[in-house]
């Protein structure tokens, strides 16, 4: 393997735990929010939402993921919230 192949490697594993550790933190965040909504914790939910869109945000302008990914997840994540606060004034 030649020096640049190998630097190569280098480089991409530490992007590779760098890329980890903000996709972990997304899911985490999207985890805590559909929760708290489906749990119908309406206030916190919100909150917590903002919080895991932000990230999302974060994410898809670092180049974690891609930035139609981002956007699709916060659609999914405000439409479950949008039928929890419905529910709940019902």
């Amino acid at each position: 393997m030649s020096k640049s192949a190998q630097k190569q490697v280098r480089a991409s594993a530490k992007k590779q735990l760098r890329n980890k550790s903000g996709r972990s933190l997304v899911k985490t965040n999207i985890t805590k929010a559909e929760k708290l909504t489906l749990g119908g914790q309406i206030e916190s939910a919100e909150t917590t939402v903002a919080v895991a869109i932000s990230s999302l945000d974060k994410a898809a302008e670092k180049g974690i993921i891609h930035r139609n990914n981002a956007s699709r997840r916060k659609s999914r994540l405000m439409k479950k919230l949008n039928q929890a606060r419905a529910a709940s004034t019902k």
